[in-house]
């Protein structure tokens, strides 16, 4: 028997990240907590992200994917090595998303750029 999910089960989903979204940040280490992306291994962040931010869509491969404008000179305020990016809402203190990054060395004082990125729902199969 085959199997299904609508594209709307799966925009229901990541509309609920763009609906949460209000900050990215970038960490020297996998975070598991808000407390943790927007403080404890956080390098650089930008607050006041909305859902202008994110856009639905195709996936690459199949299914649906969220993609991430890219985020330009966002100031540095901690030296370490960036590892990963997580998205966050503010809003009950939620980590939305967390994934992985090319490893850069980063410099207090400094900017980081992150590049447009997403988070793709594969079909069932």
């Amino acid at each position: 028997m085959a199997k299904f999910l609508p594209d709307a089960s799966i925009d229901g989903m990541l509309n609920w990240l763009q609906l949460r979204i209000t900050g990215i940040s970038v960490c020297s280490t996998q975070p598991t907590t808000y407390a943790e992306a927007t403080s404890t291994y956080k390098l650089a962040d930008k607050n006041g992200l909305t859902s202008t931010y994110l856009t639905l869509g195709n996936g690459d491969t199949s299914g649906r994917k969220v993609t991430m404008a890219a985020n330009s000179a966002i100031t540095i305020d901690t030296t370490g090595t960036a590892a990963h990016v997580s998205w966050w809402g503010s809003s009950g203190s939620t980590l939305l998303l967390v994934t992985t990054c090319t490893t850069q060395a980063l410099t207090t004082g400094n900017t980081v750029n992150i590049p447009a990125h997403d988070f793709e729902i594969r079909d069932v199969a």
